[in-house]
């Protein structure tokens, strides 16, 4: 197969990469990019592991085609913190021990971030809605909830 030449946006950093069709987005961006933060579990868009934004909106990586992100914005959990700074979401998964073994954190992180970019003001039930599809086998997710209100009451706070 003939490999083509993919352009996209990776944490707001253009990149041209060459890619055979039929690889996965998680894919490229693990093995051709070295974002390893977003990890590779299950195949089959069921854990959210994988979870990365595409043009803002969460999405499983491993069910995405890389030639999908053609002239698109593709965020992953590298580009959350800025400057060498943890995003709040960082600090608080940290502070209130919303991680643990940090294999599904990656995820959570990037489906927080999508919910906190339209709602600085969720309830845990809007909390656990937009994690809904991520899994954890570690905490049982009332730390990964509270971290993620926490980091809404910290954005709220640094905004005023």
């Amino acid at each position: 197969m003939e490999k083509k030449l993919l352009h996209f946006t990776l944490n707001g950093d253009p990149k041209t990469v060459a890619v055979k069709p039929g690889r996965t987005l998680v894919q490229v961006l693990r093995e051709d990019l070295g974002m390893t933060g977003t990890k590779r579990c299950c195949n089959s868009g069921a854990c959210s592991s994988c979870s990365v934004l595409v043009d803002g909106q969460v999405v499983n990586a491993c069910s995405v085609l890389a030639c999908q992100v053609e002239n698109k914005e593709v965020s992953t959990v590298e580009g959350v913190a800025e400057g060498g700074t943890l995003h709040p979401l960082q600090e608080s998964f940290l502070d209130e021990g919303g991680l643990q073994c940090g294999f599904c954190t990656p995820g959570m992180i990037m489906a927080a971030q999508e919910l906190l970019s339209r709602n600085l003001e969720p309830t845990a039930e809007d909390v656990r809605h937009q994690i809904a599809g991520n899994l954890c086998r570690c905490t049982g997710y009332v730390k990964i909830v509270n971290s993620i209100l926490t980091a809404a009451k910290r954005m709220r706070e640094a905004q005023s």
